[in-house]
């Protein structure tokens, strides 16, 4: 992987975000390790989504397994598709997962498409309209009144099934096109929030389309079938939901817990029942969350729904069962990823020769072994601090320093203020196995 093609910017948006420890947002493809395996699964089910089935995916893992590298690998696989895509993080104050309506609100506010990164509402629902006129005038309209009502006419005609479960959303969008062709942006832009299940919204602008309240749990499911109607009829393929860290809900109160696991179950059924087309949802979660008595086990229509055997050798494992598992890194695996990342990096730079030069494979080796030893020996919990000092202590300086030579002049430190709580833990452990046996790995030789 000497000569990586991929552009500035993306290779820019990678180092910079492992520079900060955190999992890049575009170019997963390139840094892809260990997910051949699932690959031809997951594009089996993007393509039957794309024809109009839904698919609902739980992706389980131990901390540093790759769940989010490896959810944020498959939105960048179907943004290739034309997906749109949002992910989102359950959290008891910010998403409570009972709350169907804070999680519509936050895939509005995530919503994301190949050439909108972030806050696609808008530019969805007004490419649609855009979409509607042009239909609309194929007609042959006579007038601007006969266009107008032969929009509406089509609109109401895409919006049939949705007007059914979720009218108010059919009304408010009728009513957006209109304040928007007449001008009244302030109306309109209130309006798209409530579509986008905002609260506090101008009562003049909901009064004006016929509407009232805010949304609601229940109102939420129909909004999101009217999103996927929207989408559909713009020629994108579906929409990619994920929802992230659901293990939180073990650590919530027994009341929030249950009523979260309930809309779990609610929404794989829903899913199940063909009332999403177009909809792709995953959801990862932990071991402990799938098989403990605090996550999943403690509703049992839930746990029948997600069951996979697992008893098997870990080669054998079925990528189109409901639940995946991610294996982890290994040794090998994560030299893999150093070894790419320091590619990538040294491609974006006129000292491209002298980086691969000076962190070599074995020295990637070397370092990989070396955060591991200071983090227990869990390849596991390895990667994200890993590729920080990989990329910030090391490659930064062998690019600006000639004379810098990671082997003689840097010692790996981890302080506990850079560490996660499991990488502290990882760290204490390992801390304790050392002062009982060997000193600890440095990379000063």
């Amino acid at each position: 992987m000497a000569d990586v093609a991929i552009s500035p910017r993306r290779r820019r948006e990678i180092i910079d975000a492992l520079r900060r420890g955190t999992v890049p947002q575009q170019g997963l493809d390139i840094m892809a390790v260990g997910l051949t395996s699932f690959e031809s699964a997951i594009d089996g089910e993007l393509e039957a989504v794309q024809h109009g089935a839904a698919q609902f995916k739980a992706v389980r893992g131990e901390y540093g397994s790759g769940k989010t590298f490896f959810s944020r690998w498959l939105t960048e696989r179907a943004k290739k598709r034309n997906f749109a895509t949002a992910e989102i993080q359950i959290s008891e104050t910010e998403t409570p997962l009972y709350k169907l309506e804070k999680v519509y609100r936050r895939v509005v506010e995530n919503l994301s498409t190949p050439t909108v990164p972030s806050g696609a509402f808008a530019d969805v629902v007004d490419g649609w309209l855009y979409v509607l006129g042009q239909d609309a005038r194929a007609g042959a309209p006579t007038s601007p009144a006969d266009l107008d009502a032969r929009t509406d006419v089509l609109l109401e005609k895409r919006l049939a099934a949705v007007s059914k479960e979720a009218p108010a959303f059919a009304m408010a969008l009728r009513a957006y096109r209109q304040m928007s062709a007449a001008g009244n942006n302030a109306d309109a832009d209130a309006l798209l929030a409530w579509l986008g299940g905002q609260p506090h919204v101008s009562a003049n602008a909901r009064r004006t389309a016929g509407v009232r309240g805010e949304l609601d749990h229940f109102g939420a499911l129909g909004f999101l079938q009217g999103l996927l109607t929207v989408l559909r009829d713009s020629d994108y393929a579906g929409l990619v939901l994920v929802l992230d860290e659901v293990e939180t809900l073990q650590r919530m109160r027994s009341d929030v817990r249950e009523k979260s696991l309930n809309a779990l179950r609610q929404l794989m059924d829903e899913v199940d029942s063909g009332r999403y087309p177009g909809l792709y949802v995953l959801m990862t979660g932990t071991p402990a969350f799938y098989d403990g008595q605090q996550g999943v086990q403690r509703l049992p229509p839930l746990a029948q729904r997600l069951q996979t055997d697992f008893g098997t050798d870990i080669r054998f494992d079925n990528p189109r069962a409901t639940q995946i598992r991610l294996h982890g890194f290994t040794p090998d695996t994560l030299v893999e990823l150093g070894s790419r990342v320091r590619d990538i990096y040294a491609a974006g730079t006129e000292n491209a020769e002298r980086i691969r030069s000076a962190v070599d494979d074995a020295y990637v080796a070397d370092l990989a072994s070396a955060v591991a030893g200071k983090l227990g020996s869990k390849t596991g919990v390895a990667p994200r601090v890993f590729l920080k000092k990989l990329v910030a202590d090391v490659l930064d300086r062998v690019d600006q320093f000639p004379d810098f030579d990671p082997r003689q002049h840097y010692e790996l430190t981890l302080s506990a203020s850079e560490l996660t709580d499991v990488e502290r833990e990882a760290q204490t452990r390992g801390d304790l196995r050392a002062a009982s046996s060997v000193d600890d790995v440095d990379l000063g030789f």
